[in-house]
């Protein structure tokens, strides 16, 4: 991708400006660059469709942080495109911006090794696991951020319910990125271990190339001459920017399908282990207000998660012919009728 491409993304302003200090002293707003590795631009907006978007960008505004007139914020997306991420990168880090924002480990890891000094808040699953740092109360480098994911163990609990809701199942797949399918640590792993003590066979859904419409359609295609009977789908940013194209293959399909946050199933998704991600972006924006105000990221300990919710949509389990249990239907948080 060339450069001009890169700035197109962009919405504010387009000049190369100095650190935060230097920016302070001088009186200038400071700039945050909120990097996305798939979204709209136009959905990284305060009046836009994702609330968790919505909830980051209100939560700035009522810390006093007010786009426009004391806050300048630059948008980019990578469109899903993995292999242009690097190069999004390092673009955005040299336009020096006083903070950056993201969500999603790939854009992450490619922030870490490009910048050591400008801040990064970040929205990540398990950041230790991952790699990004070594104690969530003591971050200790340049990233900070919020974690949405209580450890790897989450894999075999969504594995687990999935199976509950469809005893005959026997084969079930993980839709995902190759790395988060194949690498030591990740969902694929922790699905490997757990399946042979649920009685069912897991397989990677593995998506290649542009995480876009037409991927996901061939990967749903696969899934299909597999004959897969369930999925589990990865929290991965791109799958959540998909959702709605995932969670139409998955009806059409006939297939039952696990997913990692509420949206799914309000789309009308058969159910979703998940957690609270308008609450995790409310308190990324705390910590990019910190930042500002002059705290450094090392000091400020990741926010963990610790409560899930378990929603099941009951319309799409009649859809596809399911009896859902009544013990798995007590015990859920929510039932979507």
């Amino acid at each position: 991708m060339r450069r001009r491409e890169f700035i197109s993304m962009l919405t504010g302003v387009a000049a190369v400006w100095p650190l935060a200090a230097r920016a302070q002293q001088a009186g200038t707003r400071p700039r945050l660059a909120w990097i996305h590795p798939s979204a709209l631009l136009a959905d990284l907006q305060e009046n836009g469709s994702v609330r968790a978007y919505r909830a980051f960008l209100e939560q700035l505004r009522k810390l006093g942080r007010v786009e426009g007139a004391n806050l300048i914020v630059e948008r980019y997306s990578g469109g899903g495109r993995q292999d242009h991420y690097e190069e999004l990168v390092r673009n955005v880090v040299q336009s020096r911006p006083d903070v950056v924002f993201t969500s999603g480990s790939e854009i992450a890891r490619h922030l870490k090794a490009a910048t050591t000094t400008i801040p990064i808040v970040a929205v990540l699953t398990d950041p230790v696991a991952d790699g990004f740092i070594t104690n969530l109360a003591h971050p200790g480098g340049n990233v900070t951020g919020a974690a949405v994911d209580a450890g790897i163990e989450i894999w075999s609990k969504r594995l687990a319910l999935l199976k509950e809701s469809l005893p005959s199942a026997s084969r079930v797949g993980l839709l995902c990125s190759r790395a988060y399918w194949e690498n030591p640590g990740k969902a694929g792993e922790a699905l490997r271990a757990a399946a042979p003590k649920l009685g069912v066979s897991v397989s990677g859904c593995v998506q290649e190339g542009a995480l876009q419409e037409a991927g996901y359609r061939r990967v749903f295609d696969a899934i299909q001459r597999d004959r897969l009977d369930g999925i589990v789908v990865h929290d991965q940013a791109e799958n959540f920017t998909n959702r709605k194209i995932i969670v139409e293959l998955a009806r059409s399909a006939g297939l039952p399908a696990i997913y990692p946050y509420r949206e799914y199933v309000e789309l009308g998704g058969l159910m979703a282990y998940a957690v609270d991600l308008p609450d995790a972006f409310r308190h990324a924006a705390d910590h990019v207000d910190k930042i500002l105000r002059g705290v450094s990221p090392s000091e400020l300990p990741f926010y963990q998660q610790t409560r899930f919710e378990l929603l099941i949509n009951l319309k799409t389990a009649k859809a596809l012919n399911l009896n859902i249990p009544a013990t798995l239907l007590g015990s859920s948080d929510e039932v979507i009728e």
